[in-house]
């Protein structure tokens, strides 16, 4: 009886080693918020802005290849870096206001990965893989799909490359012809782009 009782400890013990290895295969790599960065470019009529946005934190699980994960954007960090003094706060405080992305009420934006898919054939931008992923701003989520230049190494994952955003998907009504189709020239145009950078390690 004894060493009935001891052999069935015994497997059930091995089994759960065994499942719980399989379960914890995935390898995580948290975001370095130090050395990654977000840039932000936007277009009017009558002219155009640029700055820097930060994120918050964020994480990818690489599974033999299958890379999934998430990333939150701290809205607070918004930056503008074509301008100085008054009219950089400004524009700061505008952007931050209802009539952008109300960041007092939404002060954070998420990207979560659905799809990784490799690039048969790398150009000359050197972009290796398409990622695909639903994108919430100001509570509002939608797909999105850009390429980007993936460096996976054992114990970090480099990525590089840009995202165009329509604006006006997310309720950012400001200055939309969208919302306003007799705006003339004090238009600023739907879509902005988004340059990132960023590093997670192991």
């Amino acid at each position: 009886m004894k060493k009935t009782i001891i052999l069935t400890s015994a497997f059930s013990l091995f089994t759960l080693i065994a499942f719980t290895g399989t379960k914890l295969h995935s390898d995580v790599f948290k975001l370095d918020t130090k050395q990654s960065s977000l840039e932000w470019f936007a277009e009017k009529v009558t002219g155009k802005h640029n700055g820097i946005i930060m994120f918050s934190n964020g994480e990818l699980k690489n599974d033999h290849g299958k890379l999934t994960g998430s990333f939150e954007i701290d809205m607070s960090t918004i930056e503008n870096k074509d301008m100085t003094g008054e009219y950089k706060a400004k524009l700061e405080r505008h952007l931050k206001s209802d009539d952008f992305f109300s960041v007092e009420k939404f002060p954070k934006s998420k990207f979560v990965i659905t799809s990784v898919t490799p690039i048969t054939v790398v150009k000359d931008l050197g972009f290796t893989h398409n990622v695909k992923g639903l994108l919430t701003i100001k509570g509002k989520t939608n797909e999105v799909s850009f390429d980007s230049k993936i460096i996976m190494e054992e114990n970090k994952i480099s990525c590089n490359g840009s995202i165009i955003i329509d604006r006006s998907k997310y309720d950012v009504k400001y200055g939309s012809k969208t919302f306003f189709a007799d705006i003339g020239d004090k238009m600023i145009y739907d879509d902005f782009t988004m340059k990132f950078n960023f590093v997670a390690l192991k």
